[in-house]
């Protein structure tokens, strides 16, 4: 009697585990605004990153004198990328809505499998550059609302850019993290991303911020939920590939859209829509659809 092994449930602890993540990271576009009225966004950058390095640098400081140079290095580089995506994005909340900043981030959906495609020789699928068209058409409405102009404003097109260096995070994540120490990394990364920002604070003349209640909340609160969105993300792309994680974040934005219209926010019905349609280009850039032989071979006894 032929048996057949049970297949993997689609939502294990690994996918449950970023689906979780993903309603914390919706959270801290609307915090991270609030706390830019009274920060830089160097500055705010570099603390968020210090007290979410410094919680995983006591959770494992055991661990701390194992780390390789494999691994320094390693963090290092998803570090850069990580301040670039982060700082840019924070920039971009000074200028824009934590709703449109969240939709546009989601940019880098559609974006991971073209940066694979330029860093890593990796071809893209007919049907990504079908959702990177359609990304790019929500992308006008979400920020060219008023008319429709392709003259994108300085926090729309910053946050653009800062879309392409967290896809860069997503592909680095998902290539290294499997033979390596998935804390010690996070907290090089972290760390990284930290140091960054602080050496950039003079180059960029902004000043330290007064340790005000808001600041010091928010630099807590994102502390905490870096550290915790970092490492579920190194230890869940461990486990599940890059297509299904980047599948997954896609769901980020809708989270912090939920968030941002609680709390206020209303974006005019053409921005919604531009809205939708990143989501869904996010969607058919990972879409695979079952072979006809695949059919036919589950049907043989």
């Amino acid at each position: 009697m032929k048996t057949h092994a049970s297949p993997p449930p689609a939502l294990g602890l690994p996918e449950l585990a970023l689906i979780a993540i993903t309603l914390i990271w919706g959270g801290t576009f609307l915090v991270v605004q609030h706390a830019m009225t009274v920060s830089g966004p160097l500055a705010f950058v570099a603390a968020r990153f210090a007290v979410a390095a410094s919680i995983g640098a006591l959770i494992c400081r055991g661990q701390l004198k194992q780390l390789s140079k494999a691994e320094l290095f390693t963090g290092m580089a998803i570090g850069v990328s990580i301040f670039g995506g982060y700082a840019l994005q924070t920039y971009g909340l000074m200028h824009i809505t934590s709703s449109k900043s969240a939709f546009i981030t989601a940019f880098y959906v559609p974006i991971v499998p073209l940066v694979q495609w330029l860093v890593f020789k990796q071809r893209p699928r007919p049907a990504v550059w079908a959702a990177v068209a359609l990304a790019f058409a929500g992308l006008v409405l979400l920020t060219g609302t008023d008319g429709l102009s392709m003259a994108f404003g300085t926090g729309e097109l910053i946050t653009a850019v800062g879309a392409i260096a967290i896809a860069l995070e997503i592909i680095l994540i998902s290539r290294v993290s499997p033979q390596l120490n998935i804390l010690r990394v996070t907290i090089v990364q972290l760390a990284t991303a930290s140091l960054i920002a602080v050496l950039l604070m003079p180059v960029m003349g902004e000043a330290p911020p007064a340790l005000s209640r808001t600041f010091i909340l928010s630099v807590l609160a994102l502390g905490c939920a870096s550290a915790l969105i970092q490492y579920v993300m190194n230890w869940a792309q461990k486990r599940i590939s890059a297509t299904k994680a980047t599948l997954i974040y896609a769901g980020e934005p809708v989270w912090a859209g939920v968030i941002g219209r609680i709390a206020g926010e209303r974006l005019p019905a053409l921005a919604i829509m531009g809205a939708i349609l990143i989501i869904c280009a996010g969607i058919l850039s990972e879409w695979r659809p079952k072979k006809a032989r695949g059919a036919a071979e589950a049907l043989q006894p």
